[in-house]
């Protein structure tokens, strides 16, 4: 038996370490796509979804390699998000962006409120709802990621996620740029308006940077307080669910996510270590932020996989309407209160 064994561990071990080259190839293959013209606004996350998924319609899951696409769509997930936090300067936003988290709690509260409600009225899946509206809300793929192992979410129904998430949050921010020269706004409140409704950082990025260099930094701002309310939402979705399974003497343990430990110990290293005791280059911070990207797209694309067309043909639909309503509403509510 031991030496069987010894001879089929080698063997799984690089089946193991196939899975996880296999997530990074198809990412890469999602940097390419999302070089093209017009999918360049997408970016490297959704392409890579959307490859994971054409692949899985054509070829079926991948077997052999399960191993490692599931290290690469948990263990990898979860190194995402802690190498994420070194995103949030907590510094700033203690210092400058007091005064936007007020209205980023408003924001979070109305995207996740109004998407959850739709998700009723329209009968779609209450699991995918709540994703959205926390991807909505706080900062897109990064906090359904988070959230998704809280809420225990099935793979697929988080890789769909994600995708409606990535594509709403681009055509929001393309829209955002259109009408930006028609809006009363100045530069400062157009960046406000931007950071504080949008989903992604990205996406931020992209709306935020034709007003010119100060709208950019205040709409990076308000994004990062929205990013910094990721935890204390966590914290509040675990004591929900336990007391859920409570109520309805469910005996499922709602799992400690260490990885949110990992992400305010990043966090505060990046905003108080970083630059000052240790001294750090813009190039090697901008290749750490590269390697997340990386990282966290090898992760999705394994969480992709997993994903039938079927169900996204089935699941999809109603929370994608929901999706597209919540963003506009929530755009509205956010203009008038900047």
């Amino acid at each position: 038996m031991t030496s069987q064994a010894s001879r089929q561990n080698p063997r799984s071990a690089g089946k193991w370490v196939g899975g996880i080259v296999f997530t990074f190839f198809i990412a890469m293959l999602g940097a390419l796509l999302a070089k093209i013209p017009g999918l360049h606004h997408a970016g490297q996350l959704a392409c890579a979804i959307i490859i994971a998924i054409i692949y899985r319609q054509f070829f079926g899951y991948p077997e052999v390699l399960r191993s490692g696409i599931t290290f690469s769509s948990q263990k990898l997930l979860r190194l995402a998000i802690i190498l994420y936090g070194l995103k949030l300067n907590i510094d700033t936003v203690f210092h400058d962006g007091l005064g936007l988290l007020l209205r980023d709690a408003m924001v979070i509260l109305f995207a996740i409120s109004v998407m959850i409600w739709l998700g009723k009225v329209l009968k779609a899946d209450k699991h995918i709802s709540l994703l959205l509206g926390v991807g909505t809300g706080v900062c897109g793929a990064a906090a359904i990621a988070a959230v998704a192992p809280i809420i225990k979410t099935k793979d697929e129904d988080t890789a769909i996620s994600v995708g409606i998430i990535a594509l709403m949050g681009t055509v929001f921010a393309i829209g955002y740029t259109l009408i930006e020269p028609f809006l009363p706004l100045t530069p400062i409140d157009y960046g406000i308006w931007s950071g504080i409704s949008l989903h992604e950082l990205a996406h931020v990025a992209i709306a935020a940077e034709p007003a010119g260099e100060d709208a950019l930094a205040i709409a990076l701002l308000a994004k990062l307080g929205r990013v910094f309310l990721l935890v204390p939402l966590c914290f509040i979705l675990i004591y929900i669910m336990k007391f859920k399974n409570k109520s309805e003497q469910v005996q499922n343990k709602v799992a400690f996510p260490w990885f949110l430990l990992g992400f305010i110990l990043m966090s505060l290293f990046g905003s108080y270590v970083l630059g000052n005791t240790v001294p750090i280059s813009e190039n090697t911070m901008e290749g750490i932020s590269a390697a997340t990207t990386w990282i966290l797209t090898a992760a999705m694309v394994g969480l992709g996989l997993n994903v039938s067309l079927k169900d996204l043909r089935s699941k999809a639909l109603k929370p994608l309407l929901a999706i597209a309503i919540t963003s506009l509403l929530l755009s509205v509510a956010a203009y008038f209160i900047i």
